[in-house]
């Protein structure tokens, strides 16, 4: 059982399923700083620190948001390769 010693609310959320789909399906690198980041966030404010459990909740936030973004672009840079290459190619 774990017990609680918060009597200033409940902690913001850690984005930790944001940080997991960004790893798995955008940028591992930014996913797994995304995931530290978010992990921290319940520690940080069980221990008081309120305002370093919302920067890191944040931090979790905005390095998903950047690999989910990098995904995507590498994502739109590679078919636009593609083409390129299927349209000079011609025949091959």
């Amino acid at each position: 059982m774990e017990t609680t010693n918060n009597q200033a609310g409940t902690p913001p959320d850690n984005n930790l399923v944001w940080a997991i789909i960004c790893t798995v399906l955008c940028c591992l690198p930014l996913g797994i700083v995304a995931i530290i980041k978010s992990t921290k966030v319940k520690e940080l404010w069980l221990s008081g620190d309120h305002a370093g459990a919302q920067k890191a909740a944040d931090d979790a936030k905005k390095y998903a948001i950047w690999g989910m973004v990098a995904g995507g672009v590498l994502v739109i840079l590679y078919i636009i390769f593609v083409v390129v290459l299927g349209v000079a190619g011609g025949g091959f």
